[in-house]
């Protein structure tokens, strides 16, 4: 049965307006979880406020291996030093072992920069756009992971979920259904190094402005797993956001649902460690 459920916001430091929506989310007590993009520009001049929500929310690293630029040079991946598409990224990774060690070589400067700012470990790490159950980006993932932190330290998203719960909800059903089978066998790789992993996942979602999020969100909680999250792509939109990621109109909406939200009786906002594993 489930005991509650984590909201967690992806995508901190994409953009200043996406980041200031989620630390007033934060700040409000609206959310358990962000993930950070620690290889964009706001990461270190933003990562202080977000600090303070330490001990409050889960403060995680979201990977990112498909927006904007790498933290250093990936010749192999990159094409005029910018990140590709998530297609190009899976094709590289599965086909060269060459982008596979740019690509491990990324995962840790990106875990450096969190540490580095933070002055600890991520509480978690997930991928943007779910990246990191990729099959070409999953095993070095999970062997740092493993090696670099000690056994059960910190969680790794686990974006699958059972079929019947992922009907039941109804929304975005395809697009779901293809993100669990992304992730075939991911939570069993994570658990045999030591990591820990959500046990159910909601969240995703079309991006249409023109829905209402709030019920969307209501629908997300639907057949919860025992220890459930639930992701969300709220901010405040401004001009850098447009030409860096195509959820845009969407964020705002999402932005005011959340704000709005009161979670279901018996079902509250936990963060991991009060869920379990």
């Amino acid at each position: 049965m489930a005991k509650g459920f984590i909201l967690c916001a992806d995508d901190f430091a994409l953009t200043d307006g996406v980041s200031r929506a989620i630390l007033e989310l934060l700040g409000r007590g609206k959310l358990t979880a962000t993930g950070a993009m620690t290889n964009r520009p706001h990461w270190r001049r933003l990562a202080p406020e977000l600090a303070a929500f330490a001990g409050r929310a889960d403060l995680g690293l979201h990977l990112n291996l498909t927006c904007a630029a790498p933290l250093s040079v990936m010749p192999r991946l990159t094409l005029g030093g910018t990140l590709p598409g998530l297609k190009d990224v899976a094709r590289a990774a599965a086909t060269s072992p060459a982008v596979r060690k740019e690509i491990a070589a990324e995962i840790v400067r990106q875990l450096d920069a969190f540490e580095d700012a933070l002055g600890r470990p991520p509480d978690f790490v997930d991928g943007h756009q779910h990246v990191h159950v990729l099959p070409g980006v999953r095993r070095a993932l999970l062997d740092i992971l493993a090696r670099r932190y000690p056994a059960g330290a910190l969680y790794v998203r686990d974006p699958a979920d059972r079929l019947a719960a992922i009907r039941a909800r109804g929304v975005a059903v395809g697009k779901a259904l293809v993100i669990a089978g992304l992730a075939t066998r991911f939570r069993a790789a994570a658990l045999k190094r030591g990591l820990r992993v959500n046990r159910g996942f909601s969240g995703v979602a079309p991006f249409d402005p023109q829905r209402d999020f709030a019920e969307d969100l209501a629908r997300f909680l639907i057949a919860p797993g025992p220890c459930h999250l639930v992701m969300c792509h709220p901010g405040f939109v401004d001009d850098e956001l447009a030409g860096l990621d195509p959820v845009v109109a969407s964020r705002p909406v999402e932005h005011a649902a959340i704000a709005a939200f009161v979670p279901p009786p018996g079902l509250p906002l936990r963060r991991f460690a009060e869920l379990g594993d």
